[in-house]
């Protein structure tokens, strides 16, 4: 059996190795273009890969191999585990496949090229943003953040759509749906996930409260009203994911005129984790018709690796930069010895947690002083401050994780329900936001990962959760970590090298010698 999987996974590399990278380039090219043939092309060889999985005499081959149980050898059998997974996952109607990857692409290239309208004027990402932060007229946030929601209503009938095809498939395979078919499939139980978040939800409820209670006070005199008259599109965000930074930091100014990404390849350098490699290949500032938003993709499991951001000199680009690569150093060192099918994270949430590691040394004093080459008066009090912030930041993402999951196992638990009403009620019972009066719109559609990335927001909180006890685990055994090229080292050694070796829940263990455990991140929130 096991020359018969070693056979298997030499035919299957034949397939899949050049169309994957292939696949990647079109979806990176389409991001930057815009364009809807680009996107096109991306999902048509999508569907190809897809339609390799779909072979239904390979995965009878591949189950005959798995339920055999006579393949020992650690690395093919962790190589079958995936395997199985991946072809399991496309054992659908090949028609239903299509018409998946088909709606998919349509929406990718409506959120990637969709811009808020407001006043006859067309705004960017980057500009509503800035707005609905800097803005103290409750009447400009308001229509700012309406016309923010105003996608929702041109892709919810599609995502409904979306998730209906998506529960199908699920049910073709004796899942219930879809949310629990991706968790499973991903080697992560859904009852498992239910009780960690119910633990999570427990653990920050009331730290939550008295945060929030601050945040509104602070908002109210901002922007000289009551509390009791705070609405959603005063948190200074489309969807209140981050806090508002109510201790004056002014984090922004640090990274006025600087080159943000110059900055970046200087600290990961510092640490033994080279870029410049992959900064010549990303694509890293706006662009007309450009996706809004920024993600790291390895083309080819061999070194090739991307980034797409919209770099502005500011706090929130500086920490996305650090936490897009993040991503992409975990990639990048990946052992190349490995088999090709290991050559990945052990897990999306492990290489969220490096992600969230490097992007929160942005709201480190010692880490802007030392690579924006900068020095800071009252240095102690304002370190104070921003790990307040930083504190704050935290636990309103961890609500707003909440709304996600929730939102999502129920919309596809029970897809026929008023969503709507799912999603405000939700916000209200987990961040504690007021839903506005006589509003009947489907704002969740206005959140990209719902449509594009379902079943997968829970991924950043797991992450968080790891980036907090590896930021433990580093702290307790190197001290002093900022620039030191141990943690390079160490990163790569213990996380990095093993690519997808190990399940996630041994990869961890190895790396800080217990399982994922969330008291470090309740003891970063205290």
């Amino acid at each position: 059996m096991e020359k018969n999987l070693q056979k298997f996974i030499e035919e299957h590399e034949k397939k899949v190795v050049s169309l994957s990278e292939n696949a990647a380039l079109a979806y990176f090219n389409a991001s930057i273009s815009g364009k809807p043939e680009d996107y096109q092309k991306a999902a048509a060889l999508e569907l190809q890969l897809n339609k390799i999985y779909a072979n239904k005499e390979e995965f009878a081959e591949l189950e005959q191999i798995k339920e055999s149980k006579s393949v020992k050898n650690p690395l093919l059998k962790r190589q079958l585990d995936i395997l199985y997974n991946d072809y399991l996952g496309k054992q659908i109607d090949e028609e239903l496949l299509e018409e998946i990857v088909q709606l998919q692409t349509k929406n990718e290239n409506i959120y990637a090229t969709h811009r808020i309208k407001q006043n006859g004027k067309s705004f960017t990402d980057n500009q509503v943003d800035e707005i609905l932060k800097t803005s103290k007229d409750s009447e400009e946030l308001k229509n700012f953040w309406i016309a923010s929601k105003e996608i929702g209503k041109i892709v919810e009938s599609d995502i409904l759509k979306l998730v209906d095809l998506r529960n199908q498939s699920a049910q073709q395979l004796n899942f219930d749906n879809y949310h629990t078919m991706s968790l499973s499939l991903s080697e992560q139980d859904p009852k498992e996930m239910d009780i960690l978040f119910d633990k999570l939800d427990d653990l920050t409820r009331e730290p939550y409260r008295k945060i929030k209670n601050e945040i509104d006070i602070y908002l109210a005199k901002r922007l000289s009203i009551d509390t009791s008259e705070l609405m959603p599109w005063h948190y200074q965000n489309r969807f209140f994911q981050e806090a508002p930074e109510i201790f004056d930091t002014n984090l922004d100014d640090y990274f006025l005129d600087k080159d943000i990404k110059k900055i970046t390849s200087e600290y990961y350098n510092a640490i033994g984790l080279p870029i410049e490699d992959m900064i010549k290949n990303s694509d890293l500032y706006e662009k007309e018709n450009k996706y809004q938003h920024a993600y790291c993709i390895n083309v080819d499991r061999s070194g090739d690796v991307r980034v797409i951001c919209n770099i502005k000199p500011n706090a929130n680009w500086m920490g996305t930069m650090l936490h897009e690569f993040g991503h992409a150093v975990y990639d990048k060192f990946v052992d190349s010895s490995m088999p090709w099918l290991l050559r990945s994270h052990s897990h999306i949430f492990t290489t969220e947690a490096i992600a969230m590691f490097f992007g929160r040394l942005v709201s480190h004093l010692t880490w802007i002083e030392k690579f924006v080459d900068i020095r800071i008066d009252n240095k102690e009090s304002k370190e104070k401050k921003i790990k307040k912030n930083l504190q704050m930041n935290l636990l309103v993402f961890s609500r707003w994780a909440q709304v996600m999951y929730r939102f999502e196992k129920e919309m596809y638990k029970k897809p026929k329900q008023e969503l709507n009403t799912l999603w405000w009620d939700l916000a209200e019972e987990y961040q504690d936001l007021k839903r506005p009066a006589d509003r009947n719109e489907p704002d969740w559609a206005a959140k990209i990962h719902v449509a594009l990335y379902p079943a997968y927001y829970h991924n950043y909180m797991l992450g968080e959760l790891l980036a907090s006890q590896l930021q433990d685990y580093l702290t307790n055994n190197y001290g002093h970590y900022f620039e030191r090229k141990e943690i390079g080292k160490y990163f790569k050694d213990k996380i990095f090298n093993p690519g997808a070796k190990y399940h996630w829940n041994e990869l961890i263990t190895i790396a800080t010698n217990e399982q994922l455990n969330p008291v470090y991140f309740v003891k970063h929130i205290s």
